[in-house]
């Protein structure tokens, strides 16, 4: 095998491993909505029955607790899915960027923008309020 054919092997297997993490991560963000679609749909069971214990799953283990723990369990449980699937989608963009540069494409427009924060929207508002 000659130079440029490694070299162009040692590429492609690059843009190959990069666009499976992410698929990989895609997928994860997937299954982590998922579980936390079914915490809500769990806390809103909950919510609804006038319960003082119920039975929950934990991984293989179903057990009976109070149901204001479970609540809370839920609760917790769908904030940390929360957390990672914004750690995902926030790695996900600089990935998307890394696979562009190697298929040699330009980065995709406005993927890093991020919304305006609350001091700044308020700034827009005077401004624009003033020349009413």
């Amino acid at each position: 095998m000659t130079f440029d054919q490694q070299q162009a092997l040692k590429h492609i297997q690059q843009v190959e491993e990069k666009a499976g993490e992410i698929l990989t991560d895609r997928q994860e963000i997937i299954a982590l909505d998922k579980r936390r679609n079914d915490d809500r749909v769990g806390m809103r069971a909950l919510q609804k029955e006038n319960c003082k214990k119920t039975w929950v799953t934990v991984g293989p283990l179903l057990i009976k607790m109070p149901s204001k723990i479970a609540e809370e369990l839920l609760v917790k449980d769908q904030r940390e899915c929360d957390i990672e699937i914004n750690k995902l989608r926030s790695n996900l963009k600089v990935k998307v960027n890394e696979l562009r540069d190697l298929e040699l494409n330009p980065p995709v427009p406005g993927l890093m923008l991020e919304p305006m924060s609350h001091n700044e929207m308020s700034a827009i508002k005077q401004i624009l309020g003033g020349n009413n």
